[in-house]
């Protein structure tokens, strides 16, 4: 497929949509937004720009839609597949700036947050009220949840509790035509036709843009234990 290169009045029409403070050409902000944490690749975009709200994120969109631009999410930046890099240049979407939770919603156990919030910010809010999110990649002190969704990350706990596609409810989000929908709804069960819910986690940024996720929530458990159980052989590990 053939991608337009900006020009002048494509920057122009980001700026008259976000302001001019929050579009970004120079070679630093190129640069930082152009790689993530895979290995040494650097695909320089060619503008940054850094939304404040949704309806700007879905005119950002309208706008690549018609000219064939091509638009590359962005959370903390600290994924190891690449989701993050613009391999064709184009507009990079930076998320964070939406990095609130909206509600925590305890008698329902599930929390509606902005996808720039950290994974560690967002557990040590809910374990306040006595609830509880698993899902803890690796990077859970620095990446965000946004991220999380479109990797569909896991951690250490996965193997009790489940990834995050586990604990996914519902995600706002905005397609590539601009359009803004809800994927589902914030309950367990819902019969609304196929599951978009589950389609968008995992899908790196490919099919829209996340501006919300709904997370279920578990009571938090009372008792956190660490066991260790040597083998003398990895093999024996394995046949467990």
């Amino acid at each position: 497929m053939n991608y337009t290169k900006l020009s002048q009045e494509h920057i122009n029409s980001l700026q008259q949509i976000v302001g001019k403070d929050d579009v970004y050409t120079d070679h630093e902000n190129l640069e930082k937004y152009g790689q993530d944490e895979t290995e040494d690749f650097i695909f320089k975009p060619e503008v940054v720009v850094k939304p404040k709200t949704v309806s700007q994120i879905s005119e950002i969109m309208k706008l690549a839609n018609a000219y064939k631009i091509p638009v590359t999410a962005r959370g903390a930046g600290t994924g190891l597949s690449g989701g993050a890099l613009p391999i064709h240049g184009g507009i990079i979407i930076s998320m964070e700036y939406f990095n609130n939770i909206l509600q925590i919603d305890e008698r329902n156990l599930q929390a509606t947050v902005e996808p720039g919030v950290i994974n560690y910010v967002f557990q040590e809010e809910v374990k306040k009220v006595n609830l509880f999110y698993p899902p803890d990649p690796a990077s859970w002190g620095s990446c965000s949840l946004g991220g999380n969704v479109a990797h569909s990350s896991g951690g250490p706990k996965a193997v009790k509790y489940g990834t995050t596609r586990d604990y996914v409810l519902n995600i706002e989000m905005v397609l590539p035509n601009g359009d803004i929908i809800w994927t589902g709804a914030n309950t367990l069960k819902y019969s609304t036709g196929y599951n978009l819910t589950h389609l968008m986690v995992g899908s790196e940024g490919t099919l829209g843009i996340i501006t919300k996720i709904v997370f279920k929530l578990i009571p938090l458990p009372k008792h956190d234990l660490l066991m260790l159980v040597p083998l003398p052989q990895l093999k024996k590990l394995v046949r467990q």
